[in-house]
């Protein structure tokens, strides 16, 4: 009898932890609503927290028994980010009436090992399109035609090649850009509207990927580094290397080379170059040179249309999306195993790059203080327009209530009892939640085979590109 009643016990307690199991598993369907629900809700957590003792991603995906939000999932920035600097309203709500149809333009500005190839791929492969730009395999250009126009709507190494020069910067584009479309496109009643747009990267991992890319054979010699009308001489911008590349250097041959322009990239390919008299060293000290530099760099990164960081993928995509006013198909995915995090550097290295490239270093804390600023703004605004919407169509069914409640009252055909608002307010709360799910890892769309494929900016690369896009 002792042994009956014992496994008759183990059977109910099985059945009773099915039953529990079951029901936590309800809630979030009965009851998505935490403060309506706070009980079960509060059970839920306990149950979900000792369930994910020992996993090392349960405690990423939920928090209070509640779906955390992914771009707080993603890098945790929102909750440790203390804004820096004062940026004026213009600096914080970025929003453009971009145009496709009519002669508006996106240029990109492309910085070496930024993750530019994958964000230039996101831009003609992934944006949702009434007209999407026409990509074929064996091909590096993509054809991004408005709708129903011949003309293009995107500037940037993937539509247009190399049409201003491999991996233009800020001088180069601003004075090529418009006469390349003026002499390729059908004139227009008034000017175009140019929106420049970049990815920036932290310095010290950007300057690592560039030394690993350079080592395997990588160049950049067909860059022509236009200012002021012409490119500048040998004895003004030395090479690094005598042959046809520098594959095989060391970090400390990369390092030692005065000339490279891998030190500071990204301040010198964003500011305005004409300002210090181009590649004309002479014209005033190197402390000088490069505070002007900066400050151009931040005042153009200021100006652009939008700007996204390597670091922040989800965020980025928000950003874009909300100023441009477009959408991507799948969303961008964060990638932390890098060829430039894979390199073990010493302190006293990693210190000497740190001071090599020292004003990107300013430039990449201040840009980054303004792009989670102009994120928190968005979302913030976001919160209040949906907020807004729940209030009114709370105010709404409670005014229809009480026209129910009068006695003796038809109802008018306007007044017809309207569906219920829990699937559009679910719907806005998933929006702005981030599109893609919470967490991110089991929402994520797999990309295609050409989405992995190694940067390259070479000469080849450069000559496939370069000729006139049709």
């Amino acid at each position: 009898m002792d042994d009956k009643s014992s496994s008759s016990h183990h059977r109910l307690l099985v059945v009773l932890l099915m039953v529990l199991l079951f029901g936590v598993i309800m809630i979030q369907y009965v009851c998505p609503s935490k403060s309506e629900c706070q009980m079960l809700h509060q059970l839920g957590t306990w149950f979900k927290d000792g369930a994910a003792t020992g996993s090392p991603r349960g405690g990423d995906q939920i928090q209070d028994g509640l779906q955390k939000d992914p771009y707080i999932a993603e890098d945790g920035a929102l909750v440790r980010f203390v804004p820096r600097f004062n940026f004026t309203d213009v600096d914080l709500n970025r929003a453009v009436d971009f145009n496709i149809k009519g002669d508006d333009v996106i240029v990109f500005l492309h910085i070496q090992k930024t993750g530019g190839t994958t964000f230039g791929r996101h831009l003609v492969r992934n944006i949702q399109l009434e007209r999407p730009c026409e990509c074929h395999a064996g091909q590096k250009k993509c054809t991004c035609f408005r709708p129903g126009k011949k003309e293009t709507w995107l500037f940037s190494r993937f539509s247009t090649g190399w049409s201003c020069g491999l991996h233009a910067d800020w001088t180069e584009l601003t004075s090529c850009v418009p006469s390349r479309m003026d002499s390729r496109e059908a004139p227009v009643d008034l000017p175009r509207n140019y929106y420049y747009i970049t990815i920036l990267r932290d310095p010290v991992s950007r300057y690592l990927s560039e030394w690993r890319h350079v080592q395997r054979g990588a160049t950049w010699r067909a860059s022509l580094h236009v200012c002021d009308g012409r490119s500048p001489t040998l004895s003004e911008l030395p090479s690094c290397y005598p042959g046809d590349d520098w594959s095989g250097c060391s970090l400390q041959e990369f390092m030692d080379c005065p000339y490279n322009l891998a030190n500071n990239r990204q301040t010198r390919m964003l500011a305005d170059l004409s300002l210090v008299g181009c590649y004309n060293v002479s014209t005033m000290n190197e402390d000088e040179r490069w505070a002007l530099l900066v400050e151009s760099a931040k005042r153009n990164l200021r100006g652009m249309a939008f700007f996204g960081l390597t670091e922040y993928q989800r965020k980025t995509q928000y950003l874009f999306e909300r100023t441009f006013n477009l959408e991507f198909i799948a969303p961008f995915t964060q990638l932390n195993g890098t060829r430039a995090s894979g390199v073990d550097v010493p302190d006293e290295t990693q210190r000497r790059i740190l001071r090599l490239n020292r004003w990107d270093l300013e430039l990449y804390e201040y840009a980054r203080d303004l792009f989670l600023q102009r994120f928190q703004v968005a979302r913030q605004q976001e919160r209040r327009r949906a907020r807004a919407r729940r209030q009114q169509e709370r105010r709404r069914r409670l005014l229809r209530g009480r026209l129910v409640a009068k006695p003796g009252r038809q109802l008018k055909p306007t007044d017809a009892p309207r569906p219920p608002p829990s699937r559009s307010v679910v719907a806005e709360e998933e929006q702005l939640r981030g599109k893609a799910g919470a967490g991110g890892e089991a929402s994520e769309v797999l990309l295609p085979d050409w989405w992995d494929l190694e940067e390259n900016g070479t000469m080849e690369d450069y000559m496939d590109n370069v000729e006139q896009w049709k």
